[in-house]
Parts: structure tokens; sequence; C-alpha cells
């Protein structure tokens, strides 16, 4: 019964096709590695503005040089050059990475695409979806869907200045009043794309909604590249539907993984096997809680890994009895010991 599909992204091969969707905030090199391990074939850094590695360049080139690990001090607070790169941060043998750029000046996208490449990345990715209004307002993210022209050029120079494949993520489109997907996927392909990824919604939608996935289908049917599917993918059921109703190659799974990175080994075991398998238990959320805390404290400090875990143990622990006032008490934690006694003695 094994329906896990193979997925090829120019010259890489991923060992199945469930992908780490880029979430701002979310995606750091700590939580990719913890999707890994529940079996997730590929992911996304956080998306990086191209302007500011541009405006960094000296930085940047000496960062990738370094091997994009060099960034790793504890309780450094980043700013300037060194927080975009920090998005950029990849683990030694990470897996399949791609790199997620964003801009809206061609020259400046490819230039500094074509110093990333050198990096651990496997593929590059431009950002045509974001929906969030200082990104929208900068003529960047989704609003590149209002102007297609524009979209094809930047992706147009990215291809001639890489030698990796180049990808594209966008939306159904940017109001029910512009163009679709199919059109903009139609011109990613003949810019030389290696693949799209077509979020289900348009920006007008941020991620109000049902996502649409008939568009994705329709994008399939449209290209010859592979299509990911994203959006709305929650369960393992979800992701089994998704590729039986759109036929994509792919699918991104991104907010179903914030506060549930066991959902990539829940999708692979039901595509695998028809079964579903059971969530995790309080114990098995309060585990994955410290030691995600703890994997951020070897990273970047206990004083930021208490801080950065207010949110995804909030994630992890939505919707569960005593969440609410777990909440309340996560805010006022500043060690690991006191989230420890936190999830033992009042959650637990």
């Amino acid at each position: 019964m094994d329906r896990v599909r193979k997925l090829r992204i120019g010259s890489t091969e991923l060992k199945n096709n469930l992908i780490l969707g880029p979430m701002a905030g979310v995606t750091d090199l700590v939580f990719r590695g913890l999707c890994r391990e529940q079996g997730c074939g590929a992911a996304y850094t956080e998306m990086v503005s191209a302007k500011a590695l541009f405006y960094h360049r000296e930085a940047l080139e000496a960062f990738i040089r370094g091997g994009c690990e060099t960034l790793s001090r504890p309780g450094y607070e980043y700013r300037g050059a060194d927080k975009s790169l920090g998005l950029m941060r990849a683990a030694e043998k990470e897996g399949p990475l791609a790199l997620q750029l964003f801009g809206s000046e061609p020259e400046i996208l490819a230039a500094m695409a074509a110093v990333a490449e050198a990096g651990p990345y496997a593929w590059i990715d431009v950002n045509m979806g974001c929906p969030v209004p200082k990104i929208v307002n900068n003529g960047e993210g989704s609003a590149l869907m209002k102007d297609i022209k524009k979209a094809e050029s930047i992706l147009t120079a990215l291809v001639k200045s890489v030698k990796k494949p180049v990808t594209v993520k966008f939306r159904k489109s940017f109001d029910e009043n512009s163009g679709d997907a199919v059109e903009f996927a139609k011109m990613a392909e003949a810019c030389g794309a290696s693949a799209v990824a077509v979020h289900g919604r348009t920006r007008q939608q941020f991620y109000s909604g049902r996502a649409d996935w008939d568009v994705i289908r329709r994008v399939k049917e449209a290209v010859k590249i592979p299509v990911i599917g994203n959006g709305d993918i929650f369960t393992a059921a979800d992701a089994e539907r998704l590729l039986a109703e759109t036929g994509c190659d792919g699918i991104m799974i991104a907010r179903g993984a914030r506060d549930n990175p066991w959902i990539f080994k829940q999708i692979l075991h039901y595509l695998e096997t028809g079964e579903t398998l059971p969530g995790p238990d309080r114990e098995e959320v309060c585990a994955m809680i410290l030691r995600h805390a703890q994997l951020l404290a070897d990273d970047a400090g206990e004083r930021m890994a208490v801080r950065k875990m207010r949110g995804y143990a909030a994630w992890y622990t939505a919707g569960m009895a005593r969440s609410s006032r777990f909440r309340n008490e996560l805010n006022r934690t500043e060690t690991l010991e006191e989230l420890k006694r936190l999830l033992y003695e009042d959650f637990l």
C-alpha cells in the first residue's frame, strides 16, 4: 500500500516528498532538525531579504566560506548582517535544504543567489507568496503576483545567475480579481524554474478560510515541472487527500508542523500502511518540549532558548487540558529548570 512518492528538484532526489515549508520565526536550524528526525524529506530556511544581504555582501561571502555555521554563539543577539545570516545557518549534513530569498529587484536577487549558491543549499527558492503587509507594501512577496512581468524578470535573472535549481513559491492569486496561479506557474516554467510550490489561498485571505486545492490541480495539469501543494495539511488523511485530488508531486507542510513535528512520521506511516498512528500523549509532548528547549540552549544559550520556547511550547500544547494556565505560567519562566518543573509538576 506504499503511496510515498519520490520527488526530484533539479539533480537532488529527496528521500520522500514531504517538505517542511518556510515559516518566519519557526523553521530555524533546531526546529528543522526535529522535523527531519520525524521523516521530512526536505526543508526551507526562513525567508531572507536579498537586499539586506546586498548591503552586507562581504559578511555574506565570509559566512558562505565558513560553511554557514559560523554564527553559533550562545547568548549573542543577532543584529544587522548577522540577523539575516542567522536565518541562513545550516547544520552539517542537514539534508536537502532550500534557501528562500525575497525581494523585488532582479539584479540584487540574482547577485545574492550567485554568492549564496556556494553554500550547502540544494536549491534557491524565491518567495512570491508572503502576505505580510510590510513585505507586500514594498512590492515583494505576493505583491509580485500583481506584476507578472517583474516576477518573470526576477526568475529569468535568477536562473541565469546560478547553476543550482531555482524554484518559486506563490499563492492562488493576489486577490479574486487578479491573475491566477496557473498563468504564474506557466511563466515560471518558461523562465527555467525547476519546481513551483502553490499555496491554495489568495493574499487577501492570508491564512483564513479553506485552501483551494483545485488551483493546485490545475497548475499540475498545466506544467511539466514538479508541483508542490501547500495549504491545510494538518493530518495524514489531509496529505493523502491532497495527493489524490490534485496529483501534486510534493506536499509542503507548514502550520501543520508548527505544533506537531510528528506529522511527518504520521503521514509517512499512513501512506505506507493505511494505518493511522495515534498522536503524541502528554508525556511525549513534554519530552519534546524539553528536548527542543535543550537543543535551543545548546545552540543559542539558555536565556534565548527559554524565551523562544514560550512560543513553541504554546503551540505544542494548544487545545490540551490545562494549556491556558500552562501558557500563563510559561511566560514567567526564565530557566530550563523552571520550564522542566512547570511541565512535570503543573502540566503533566
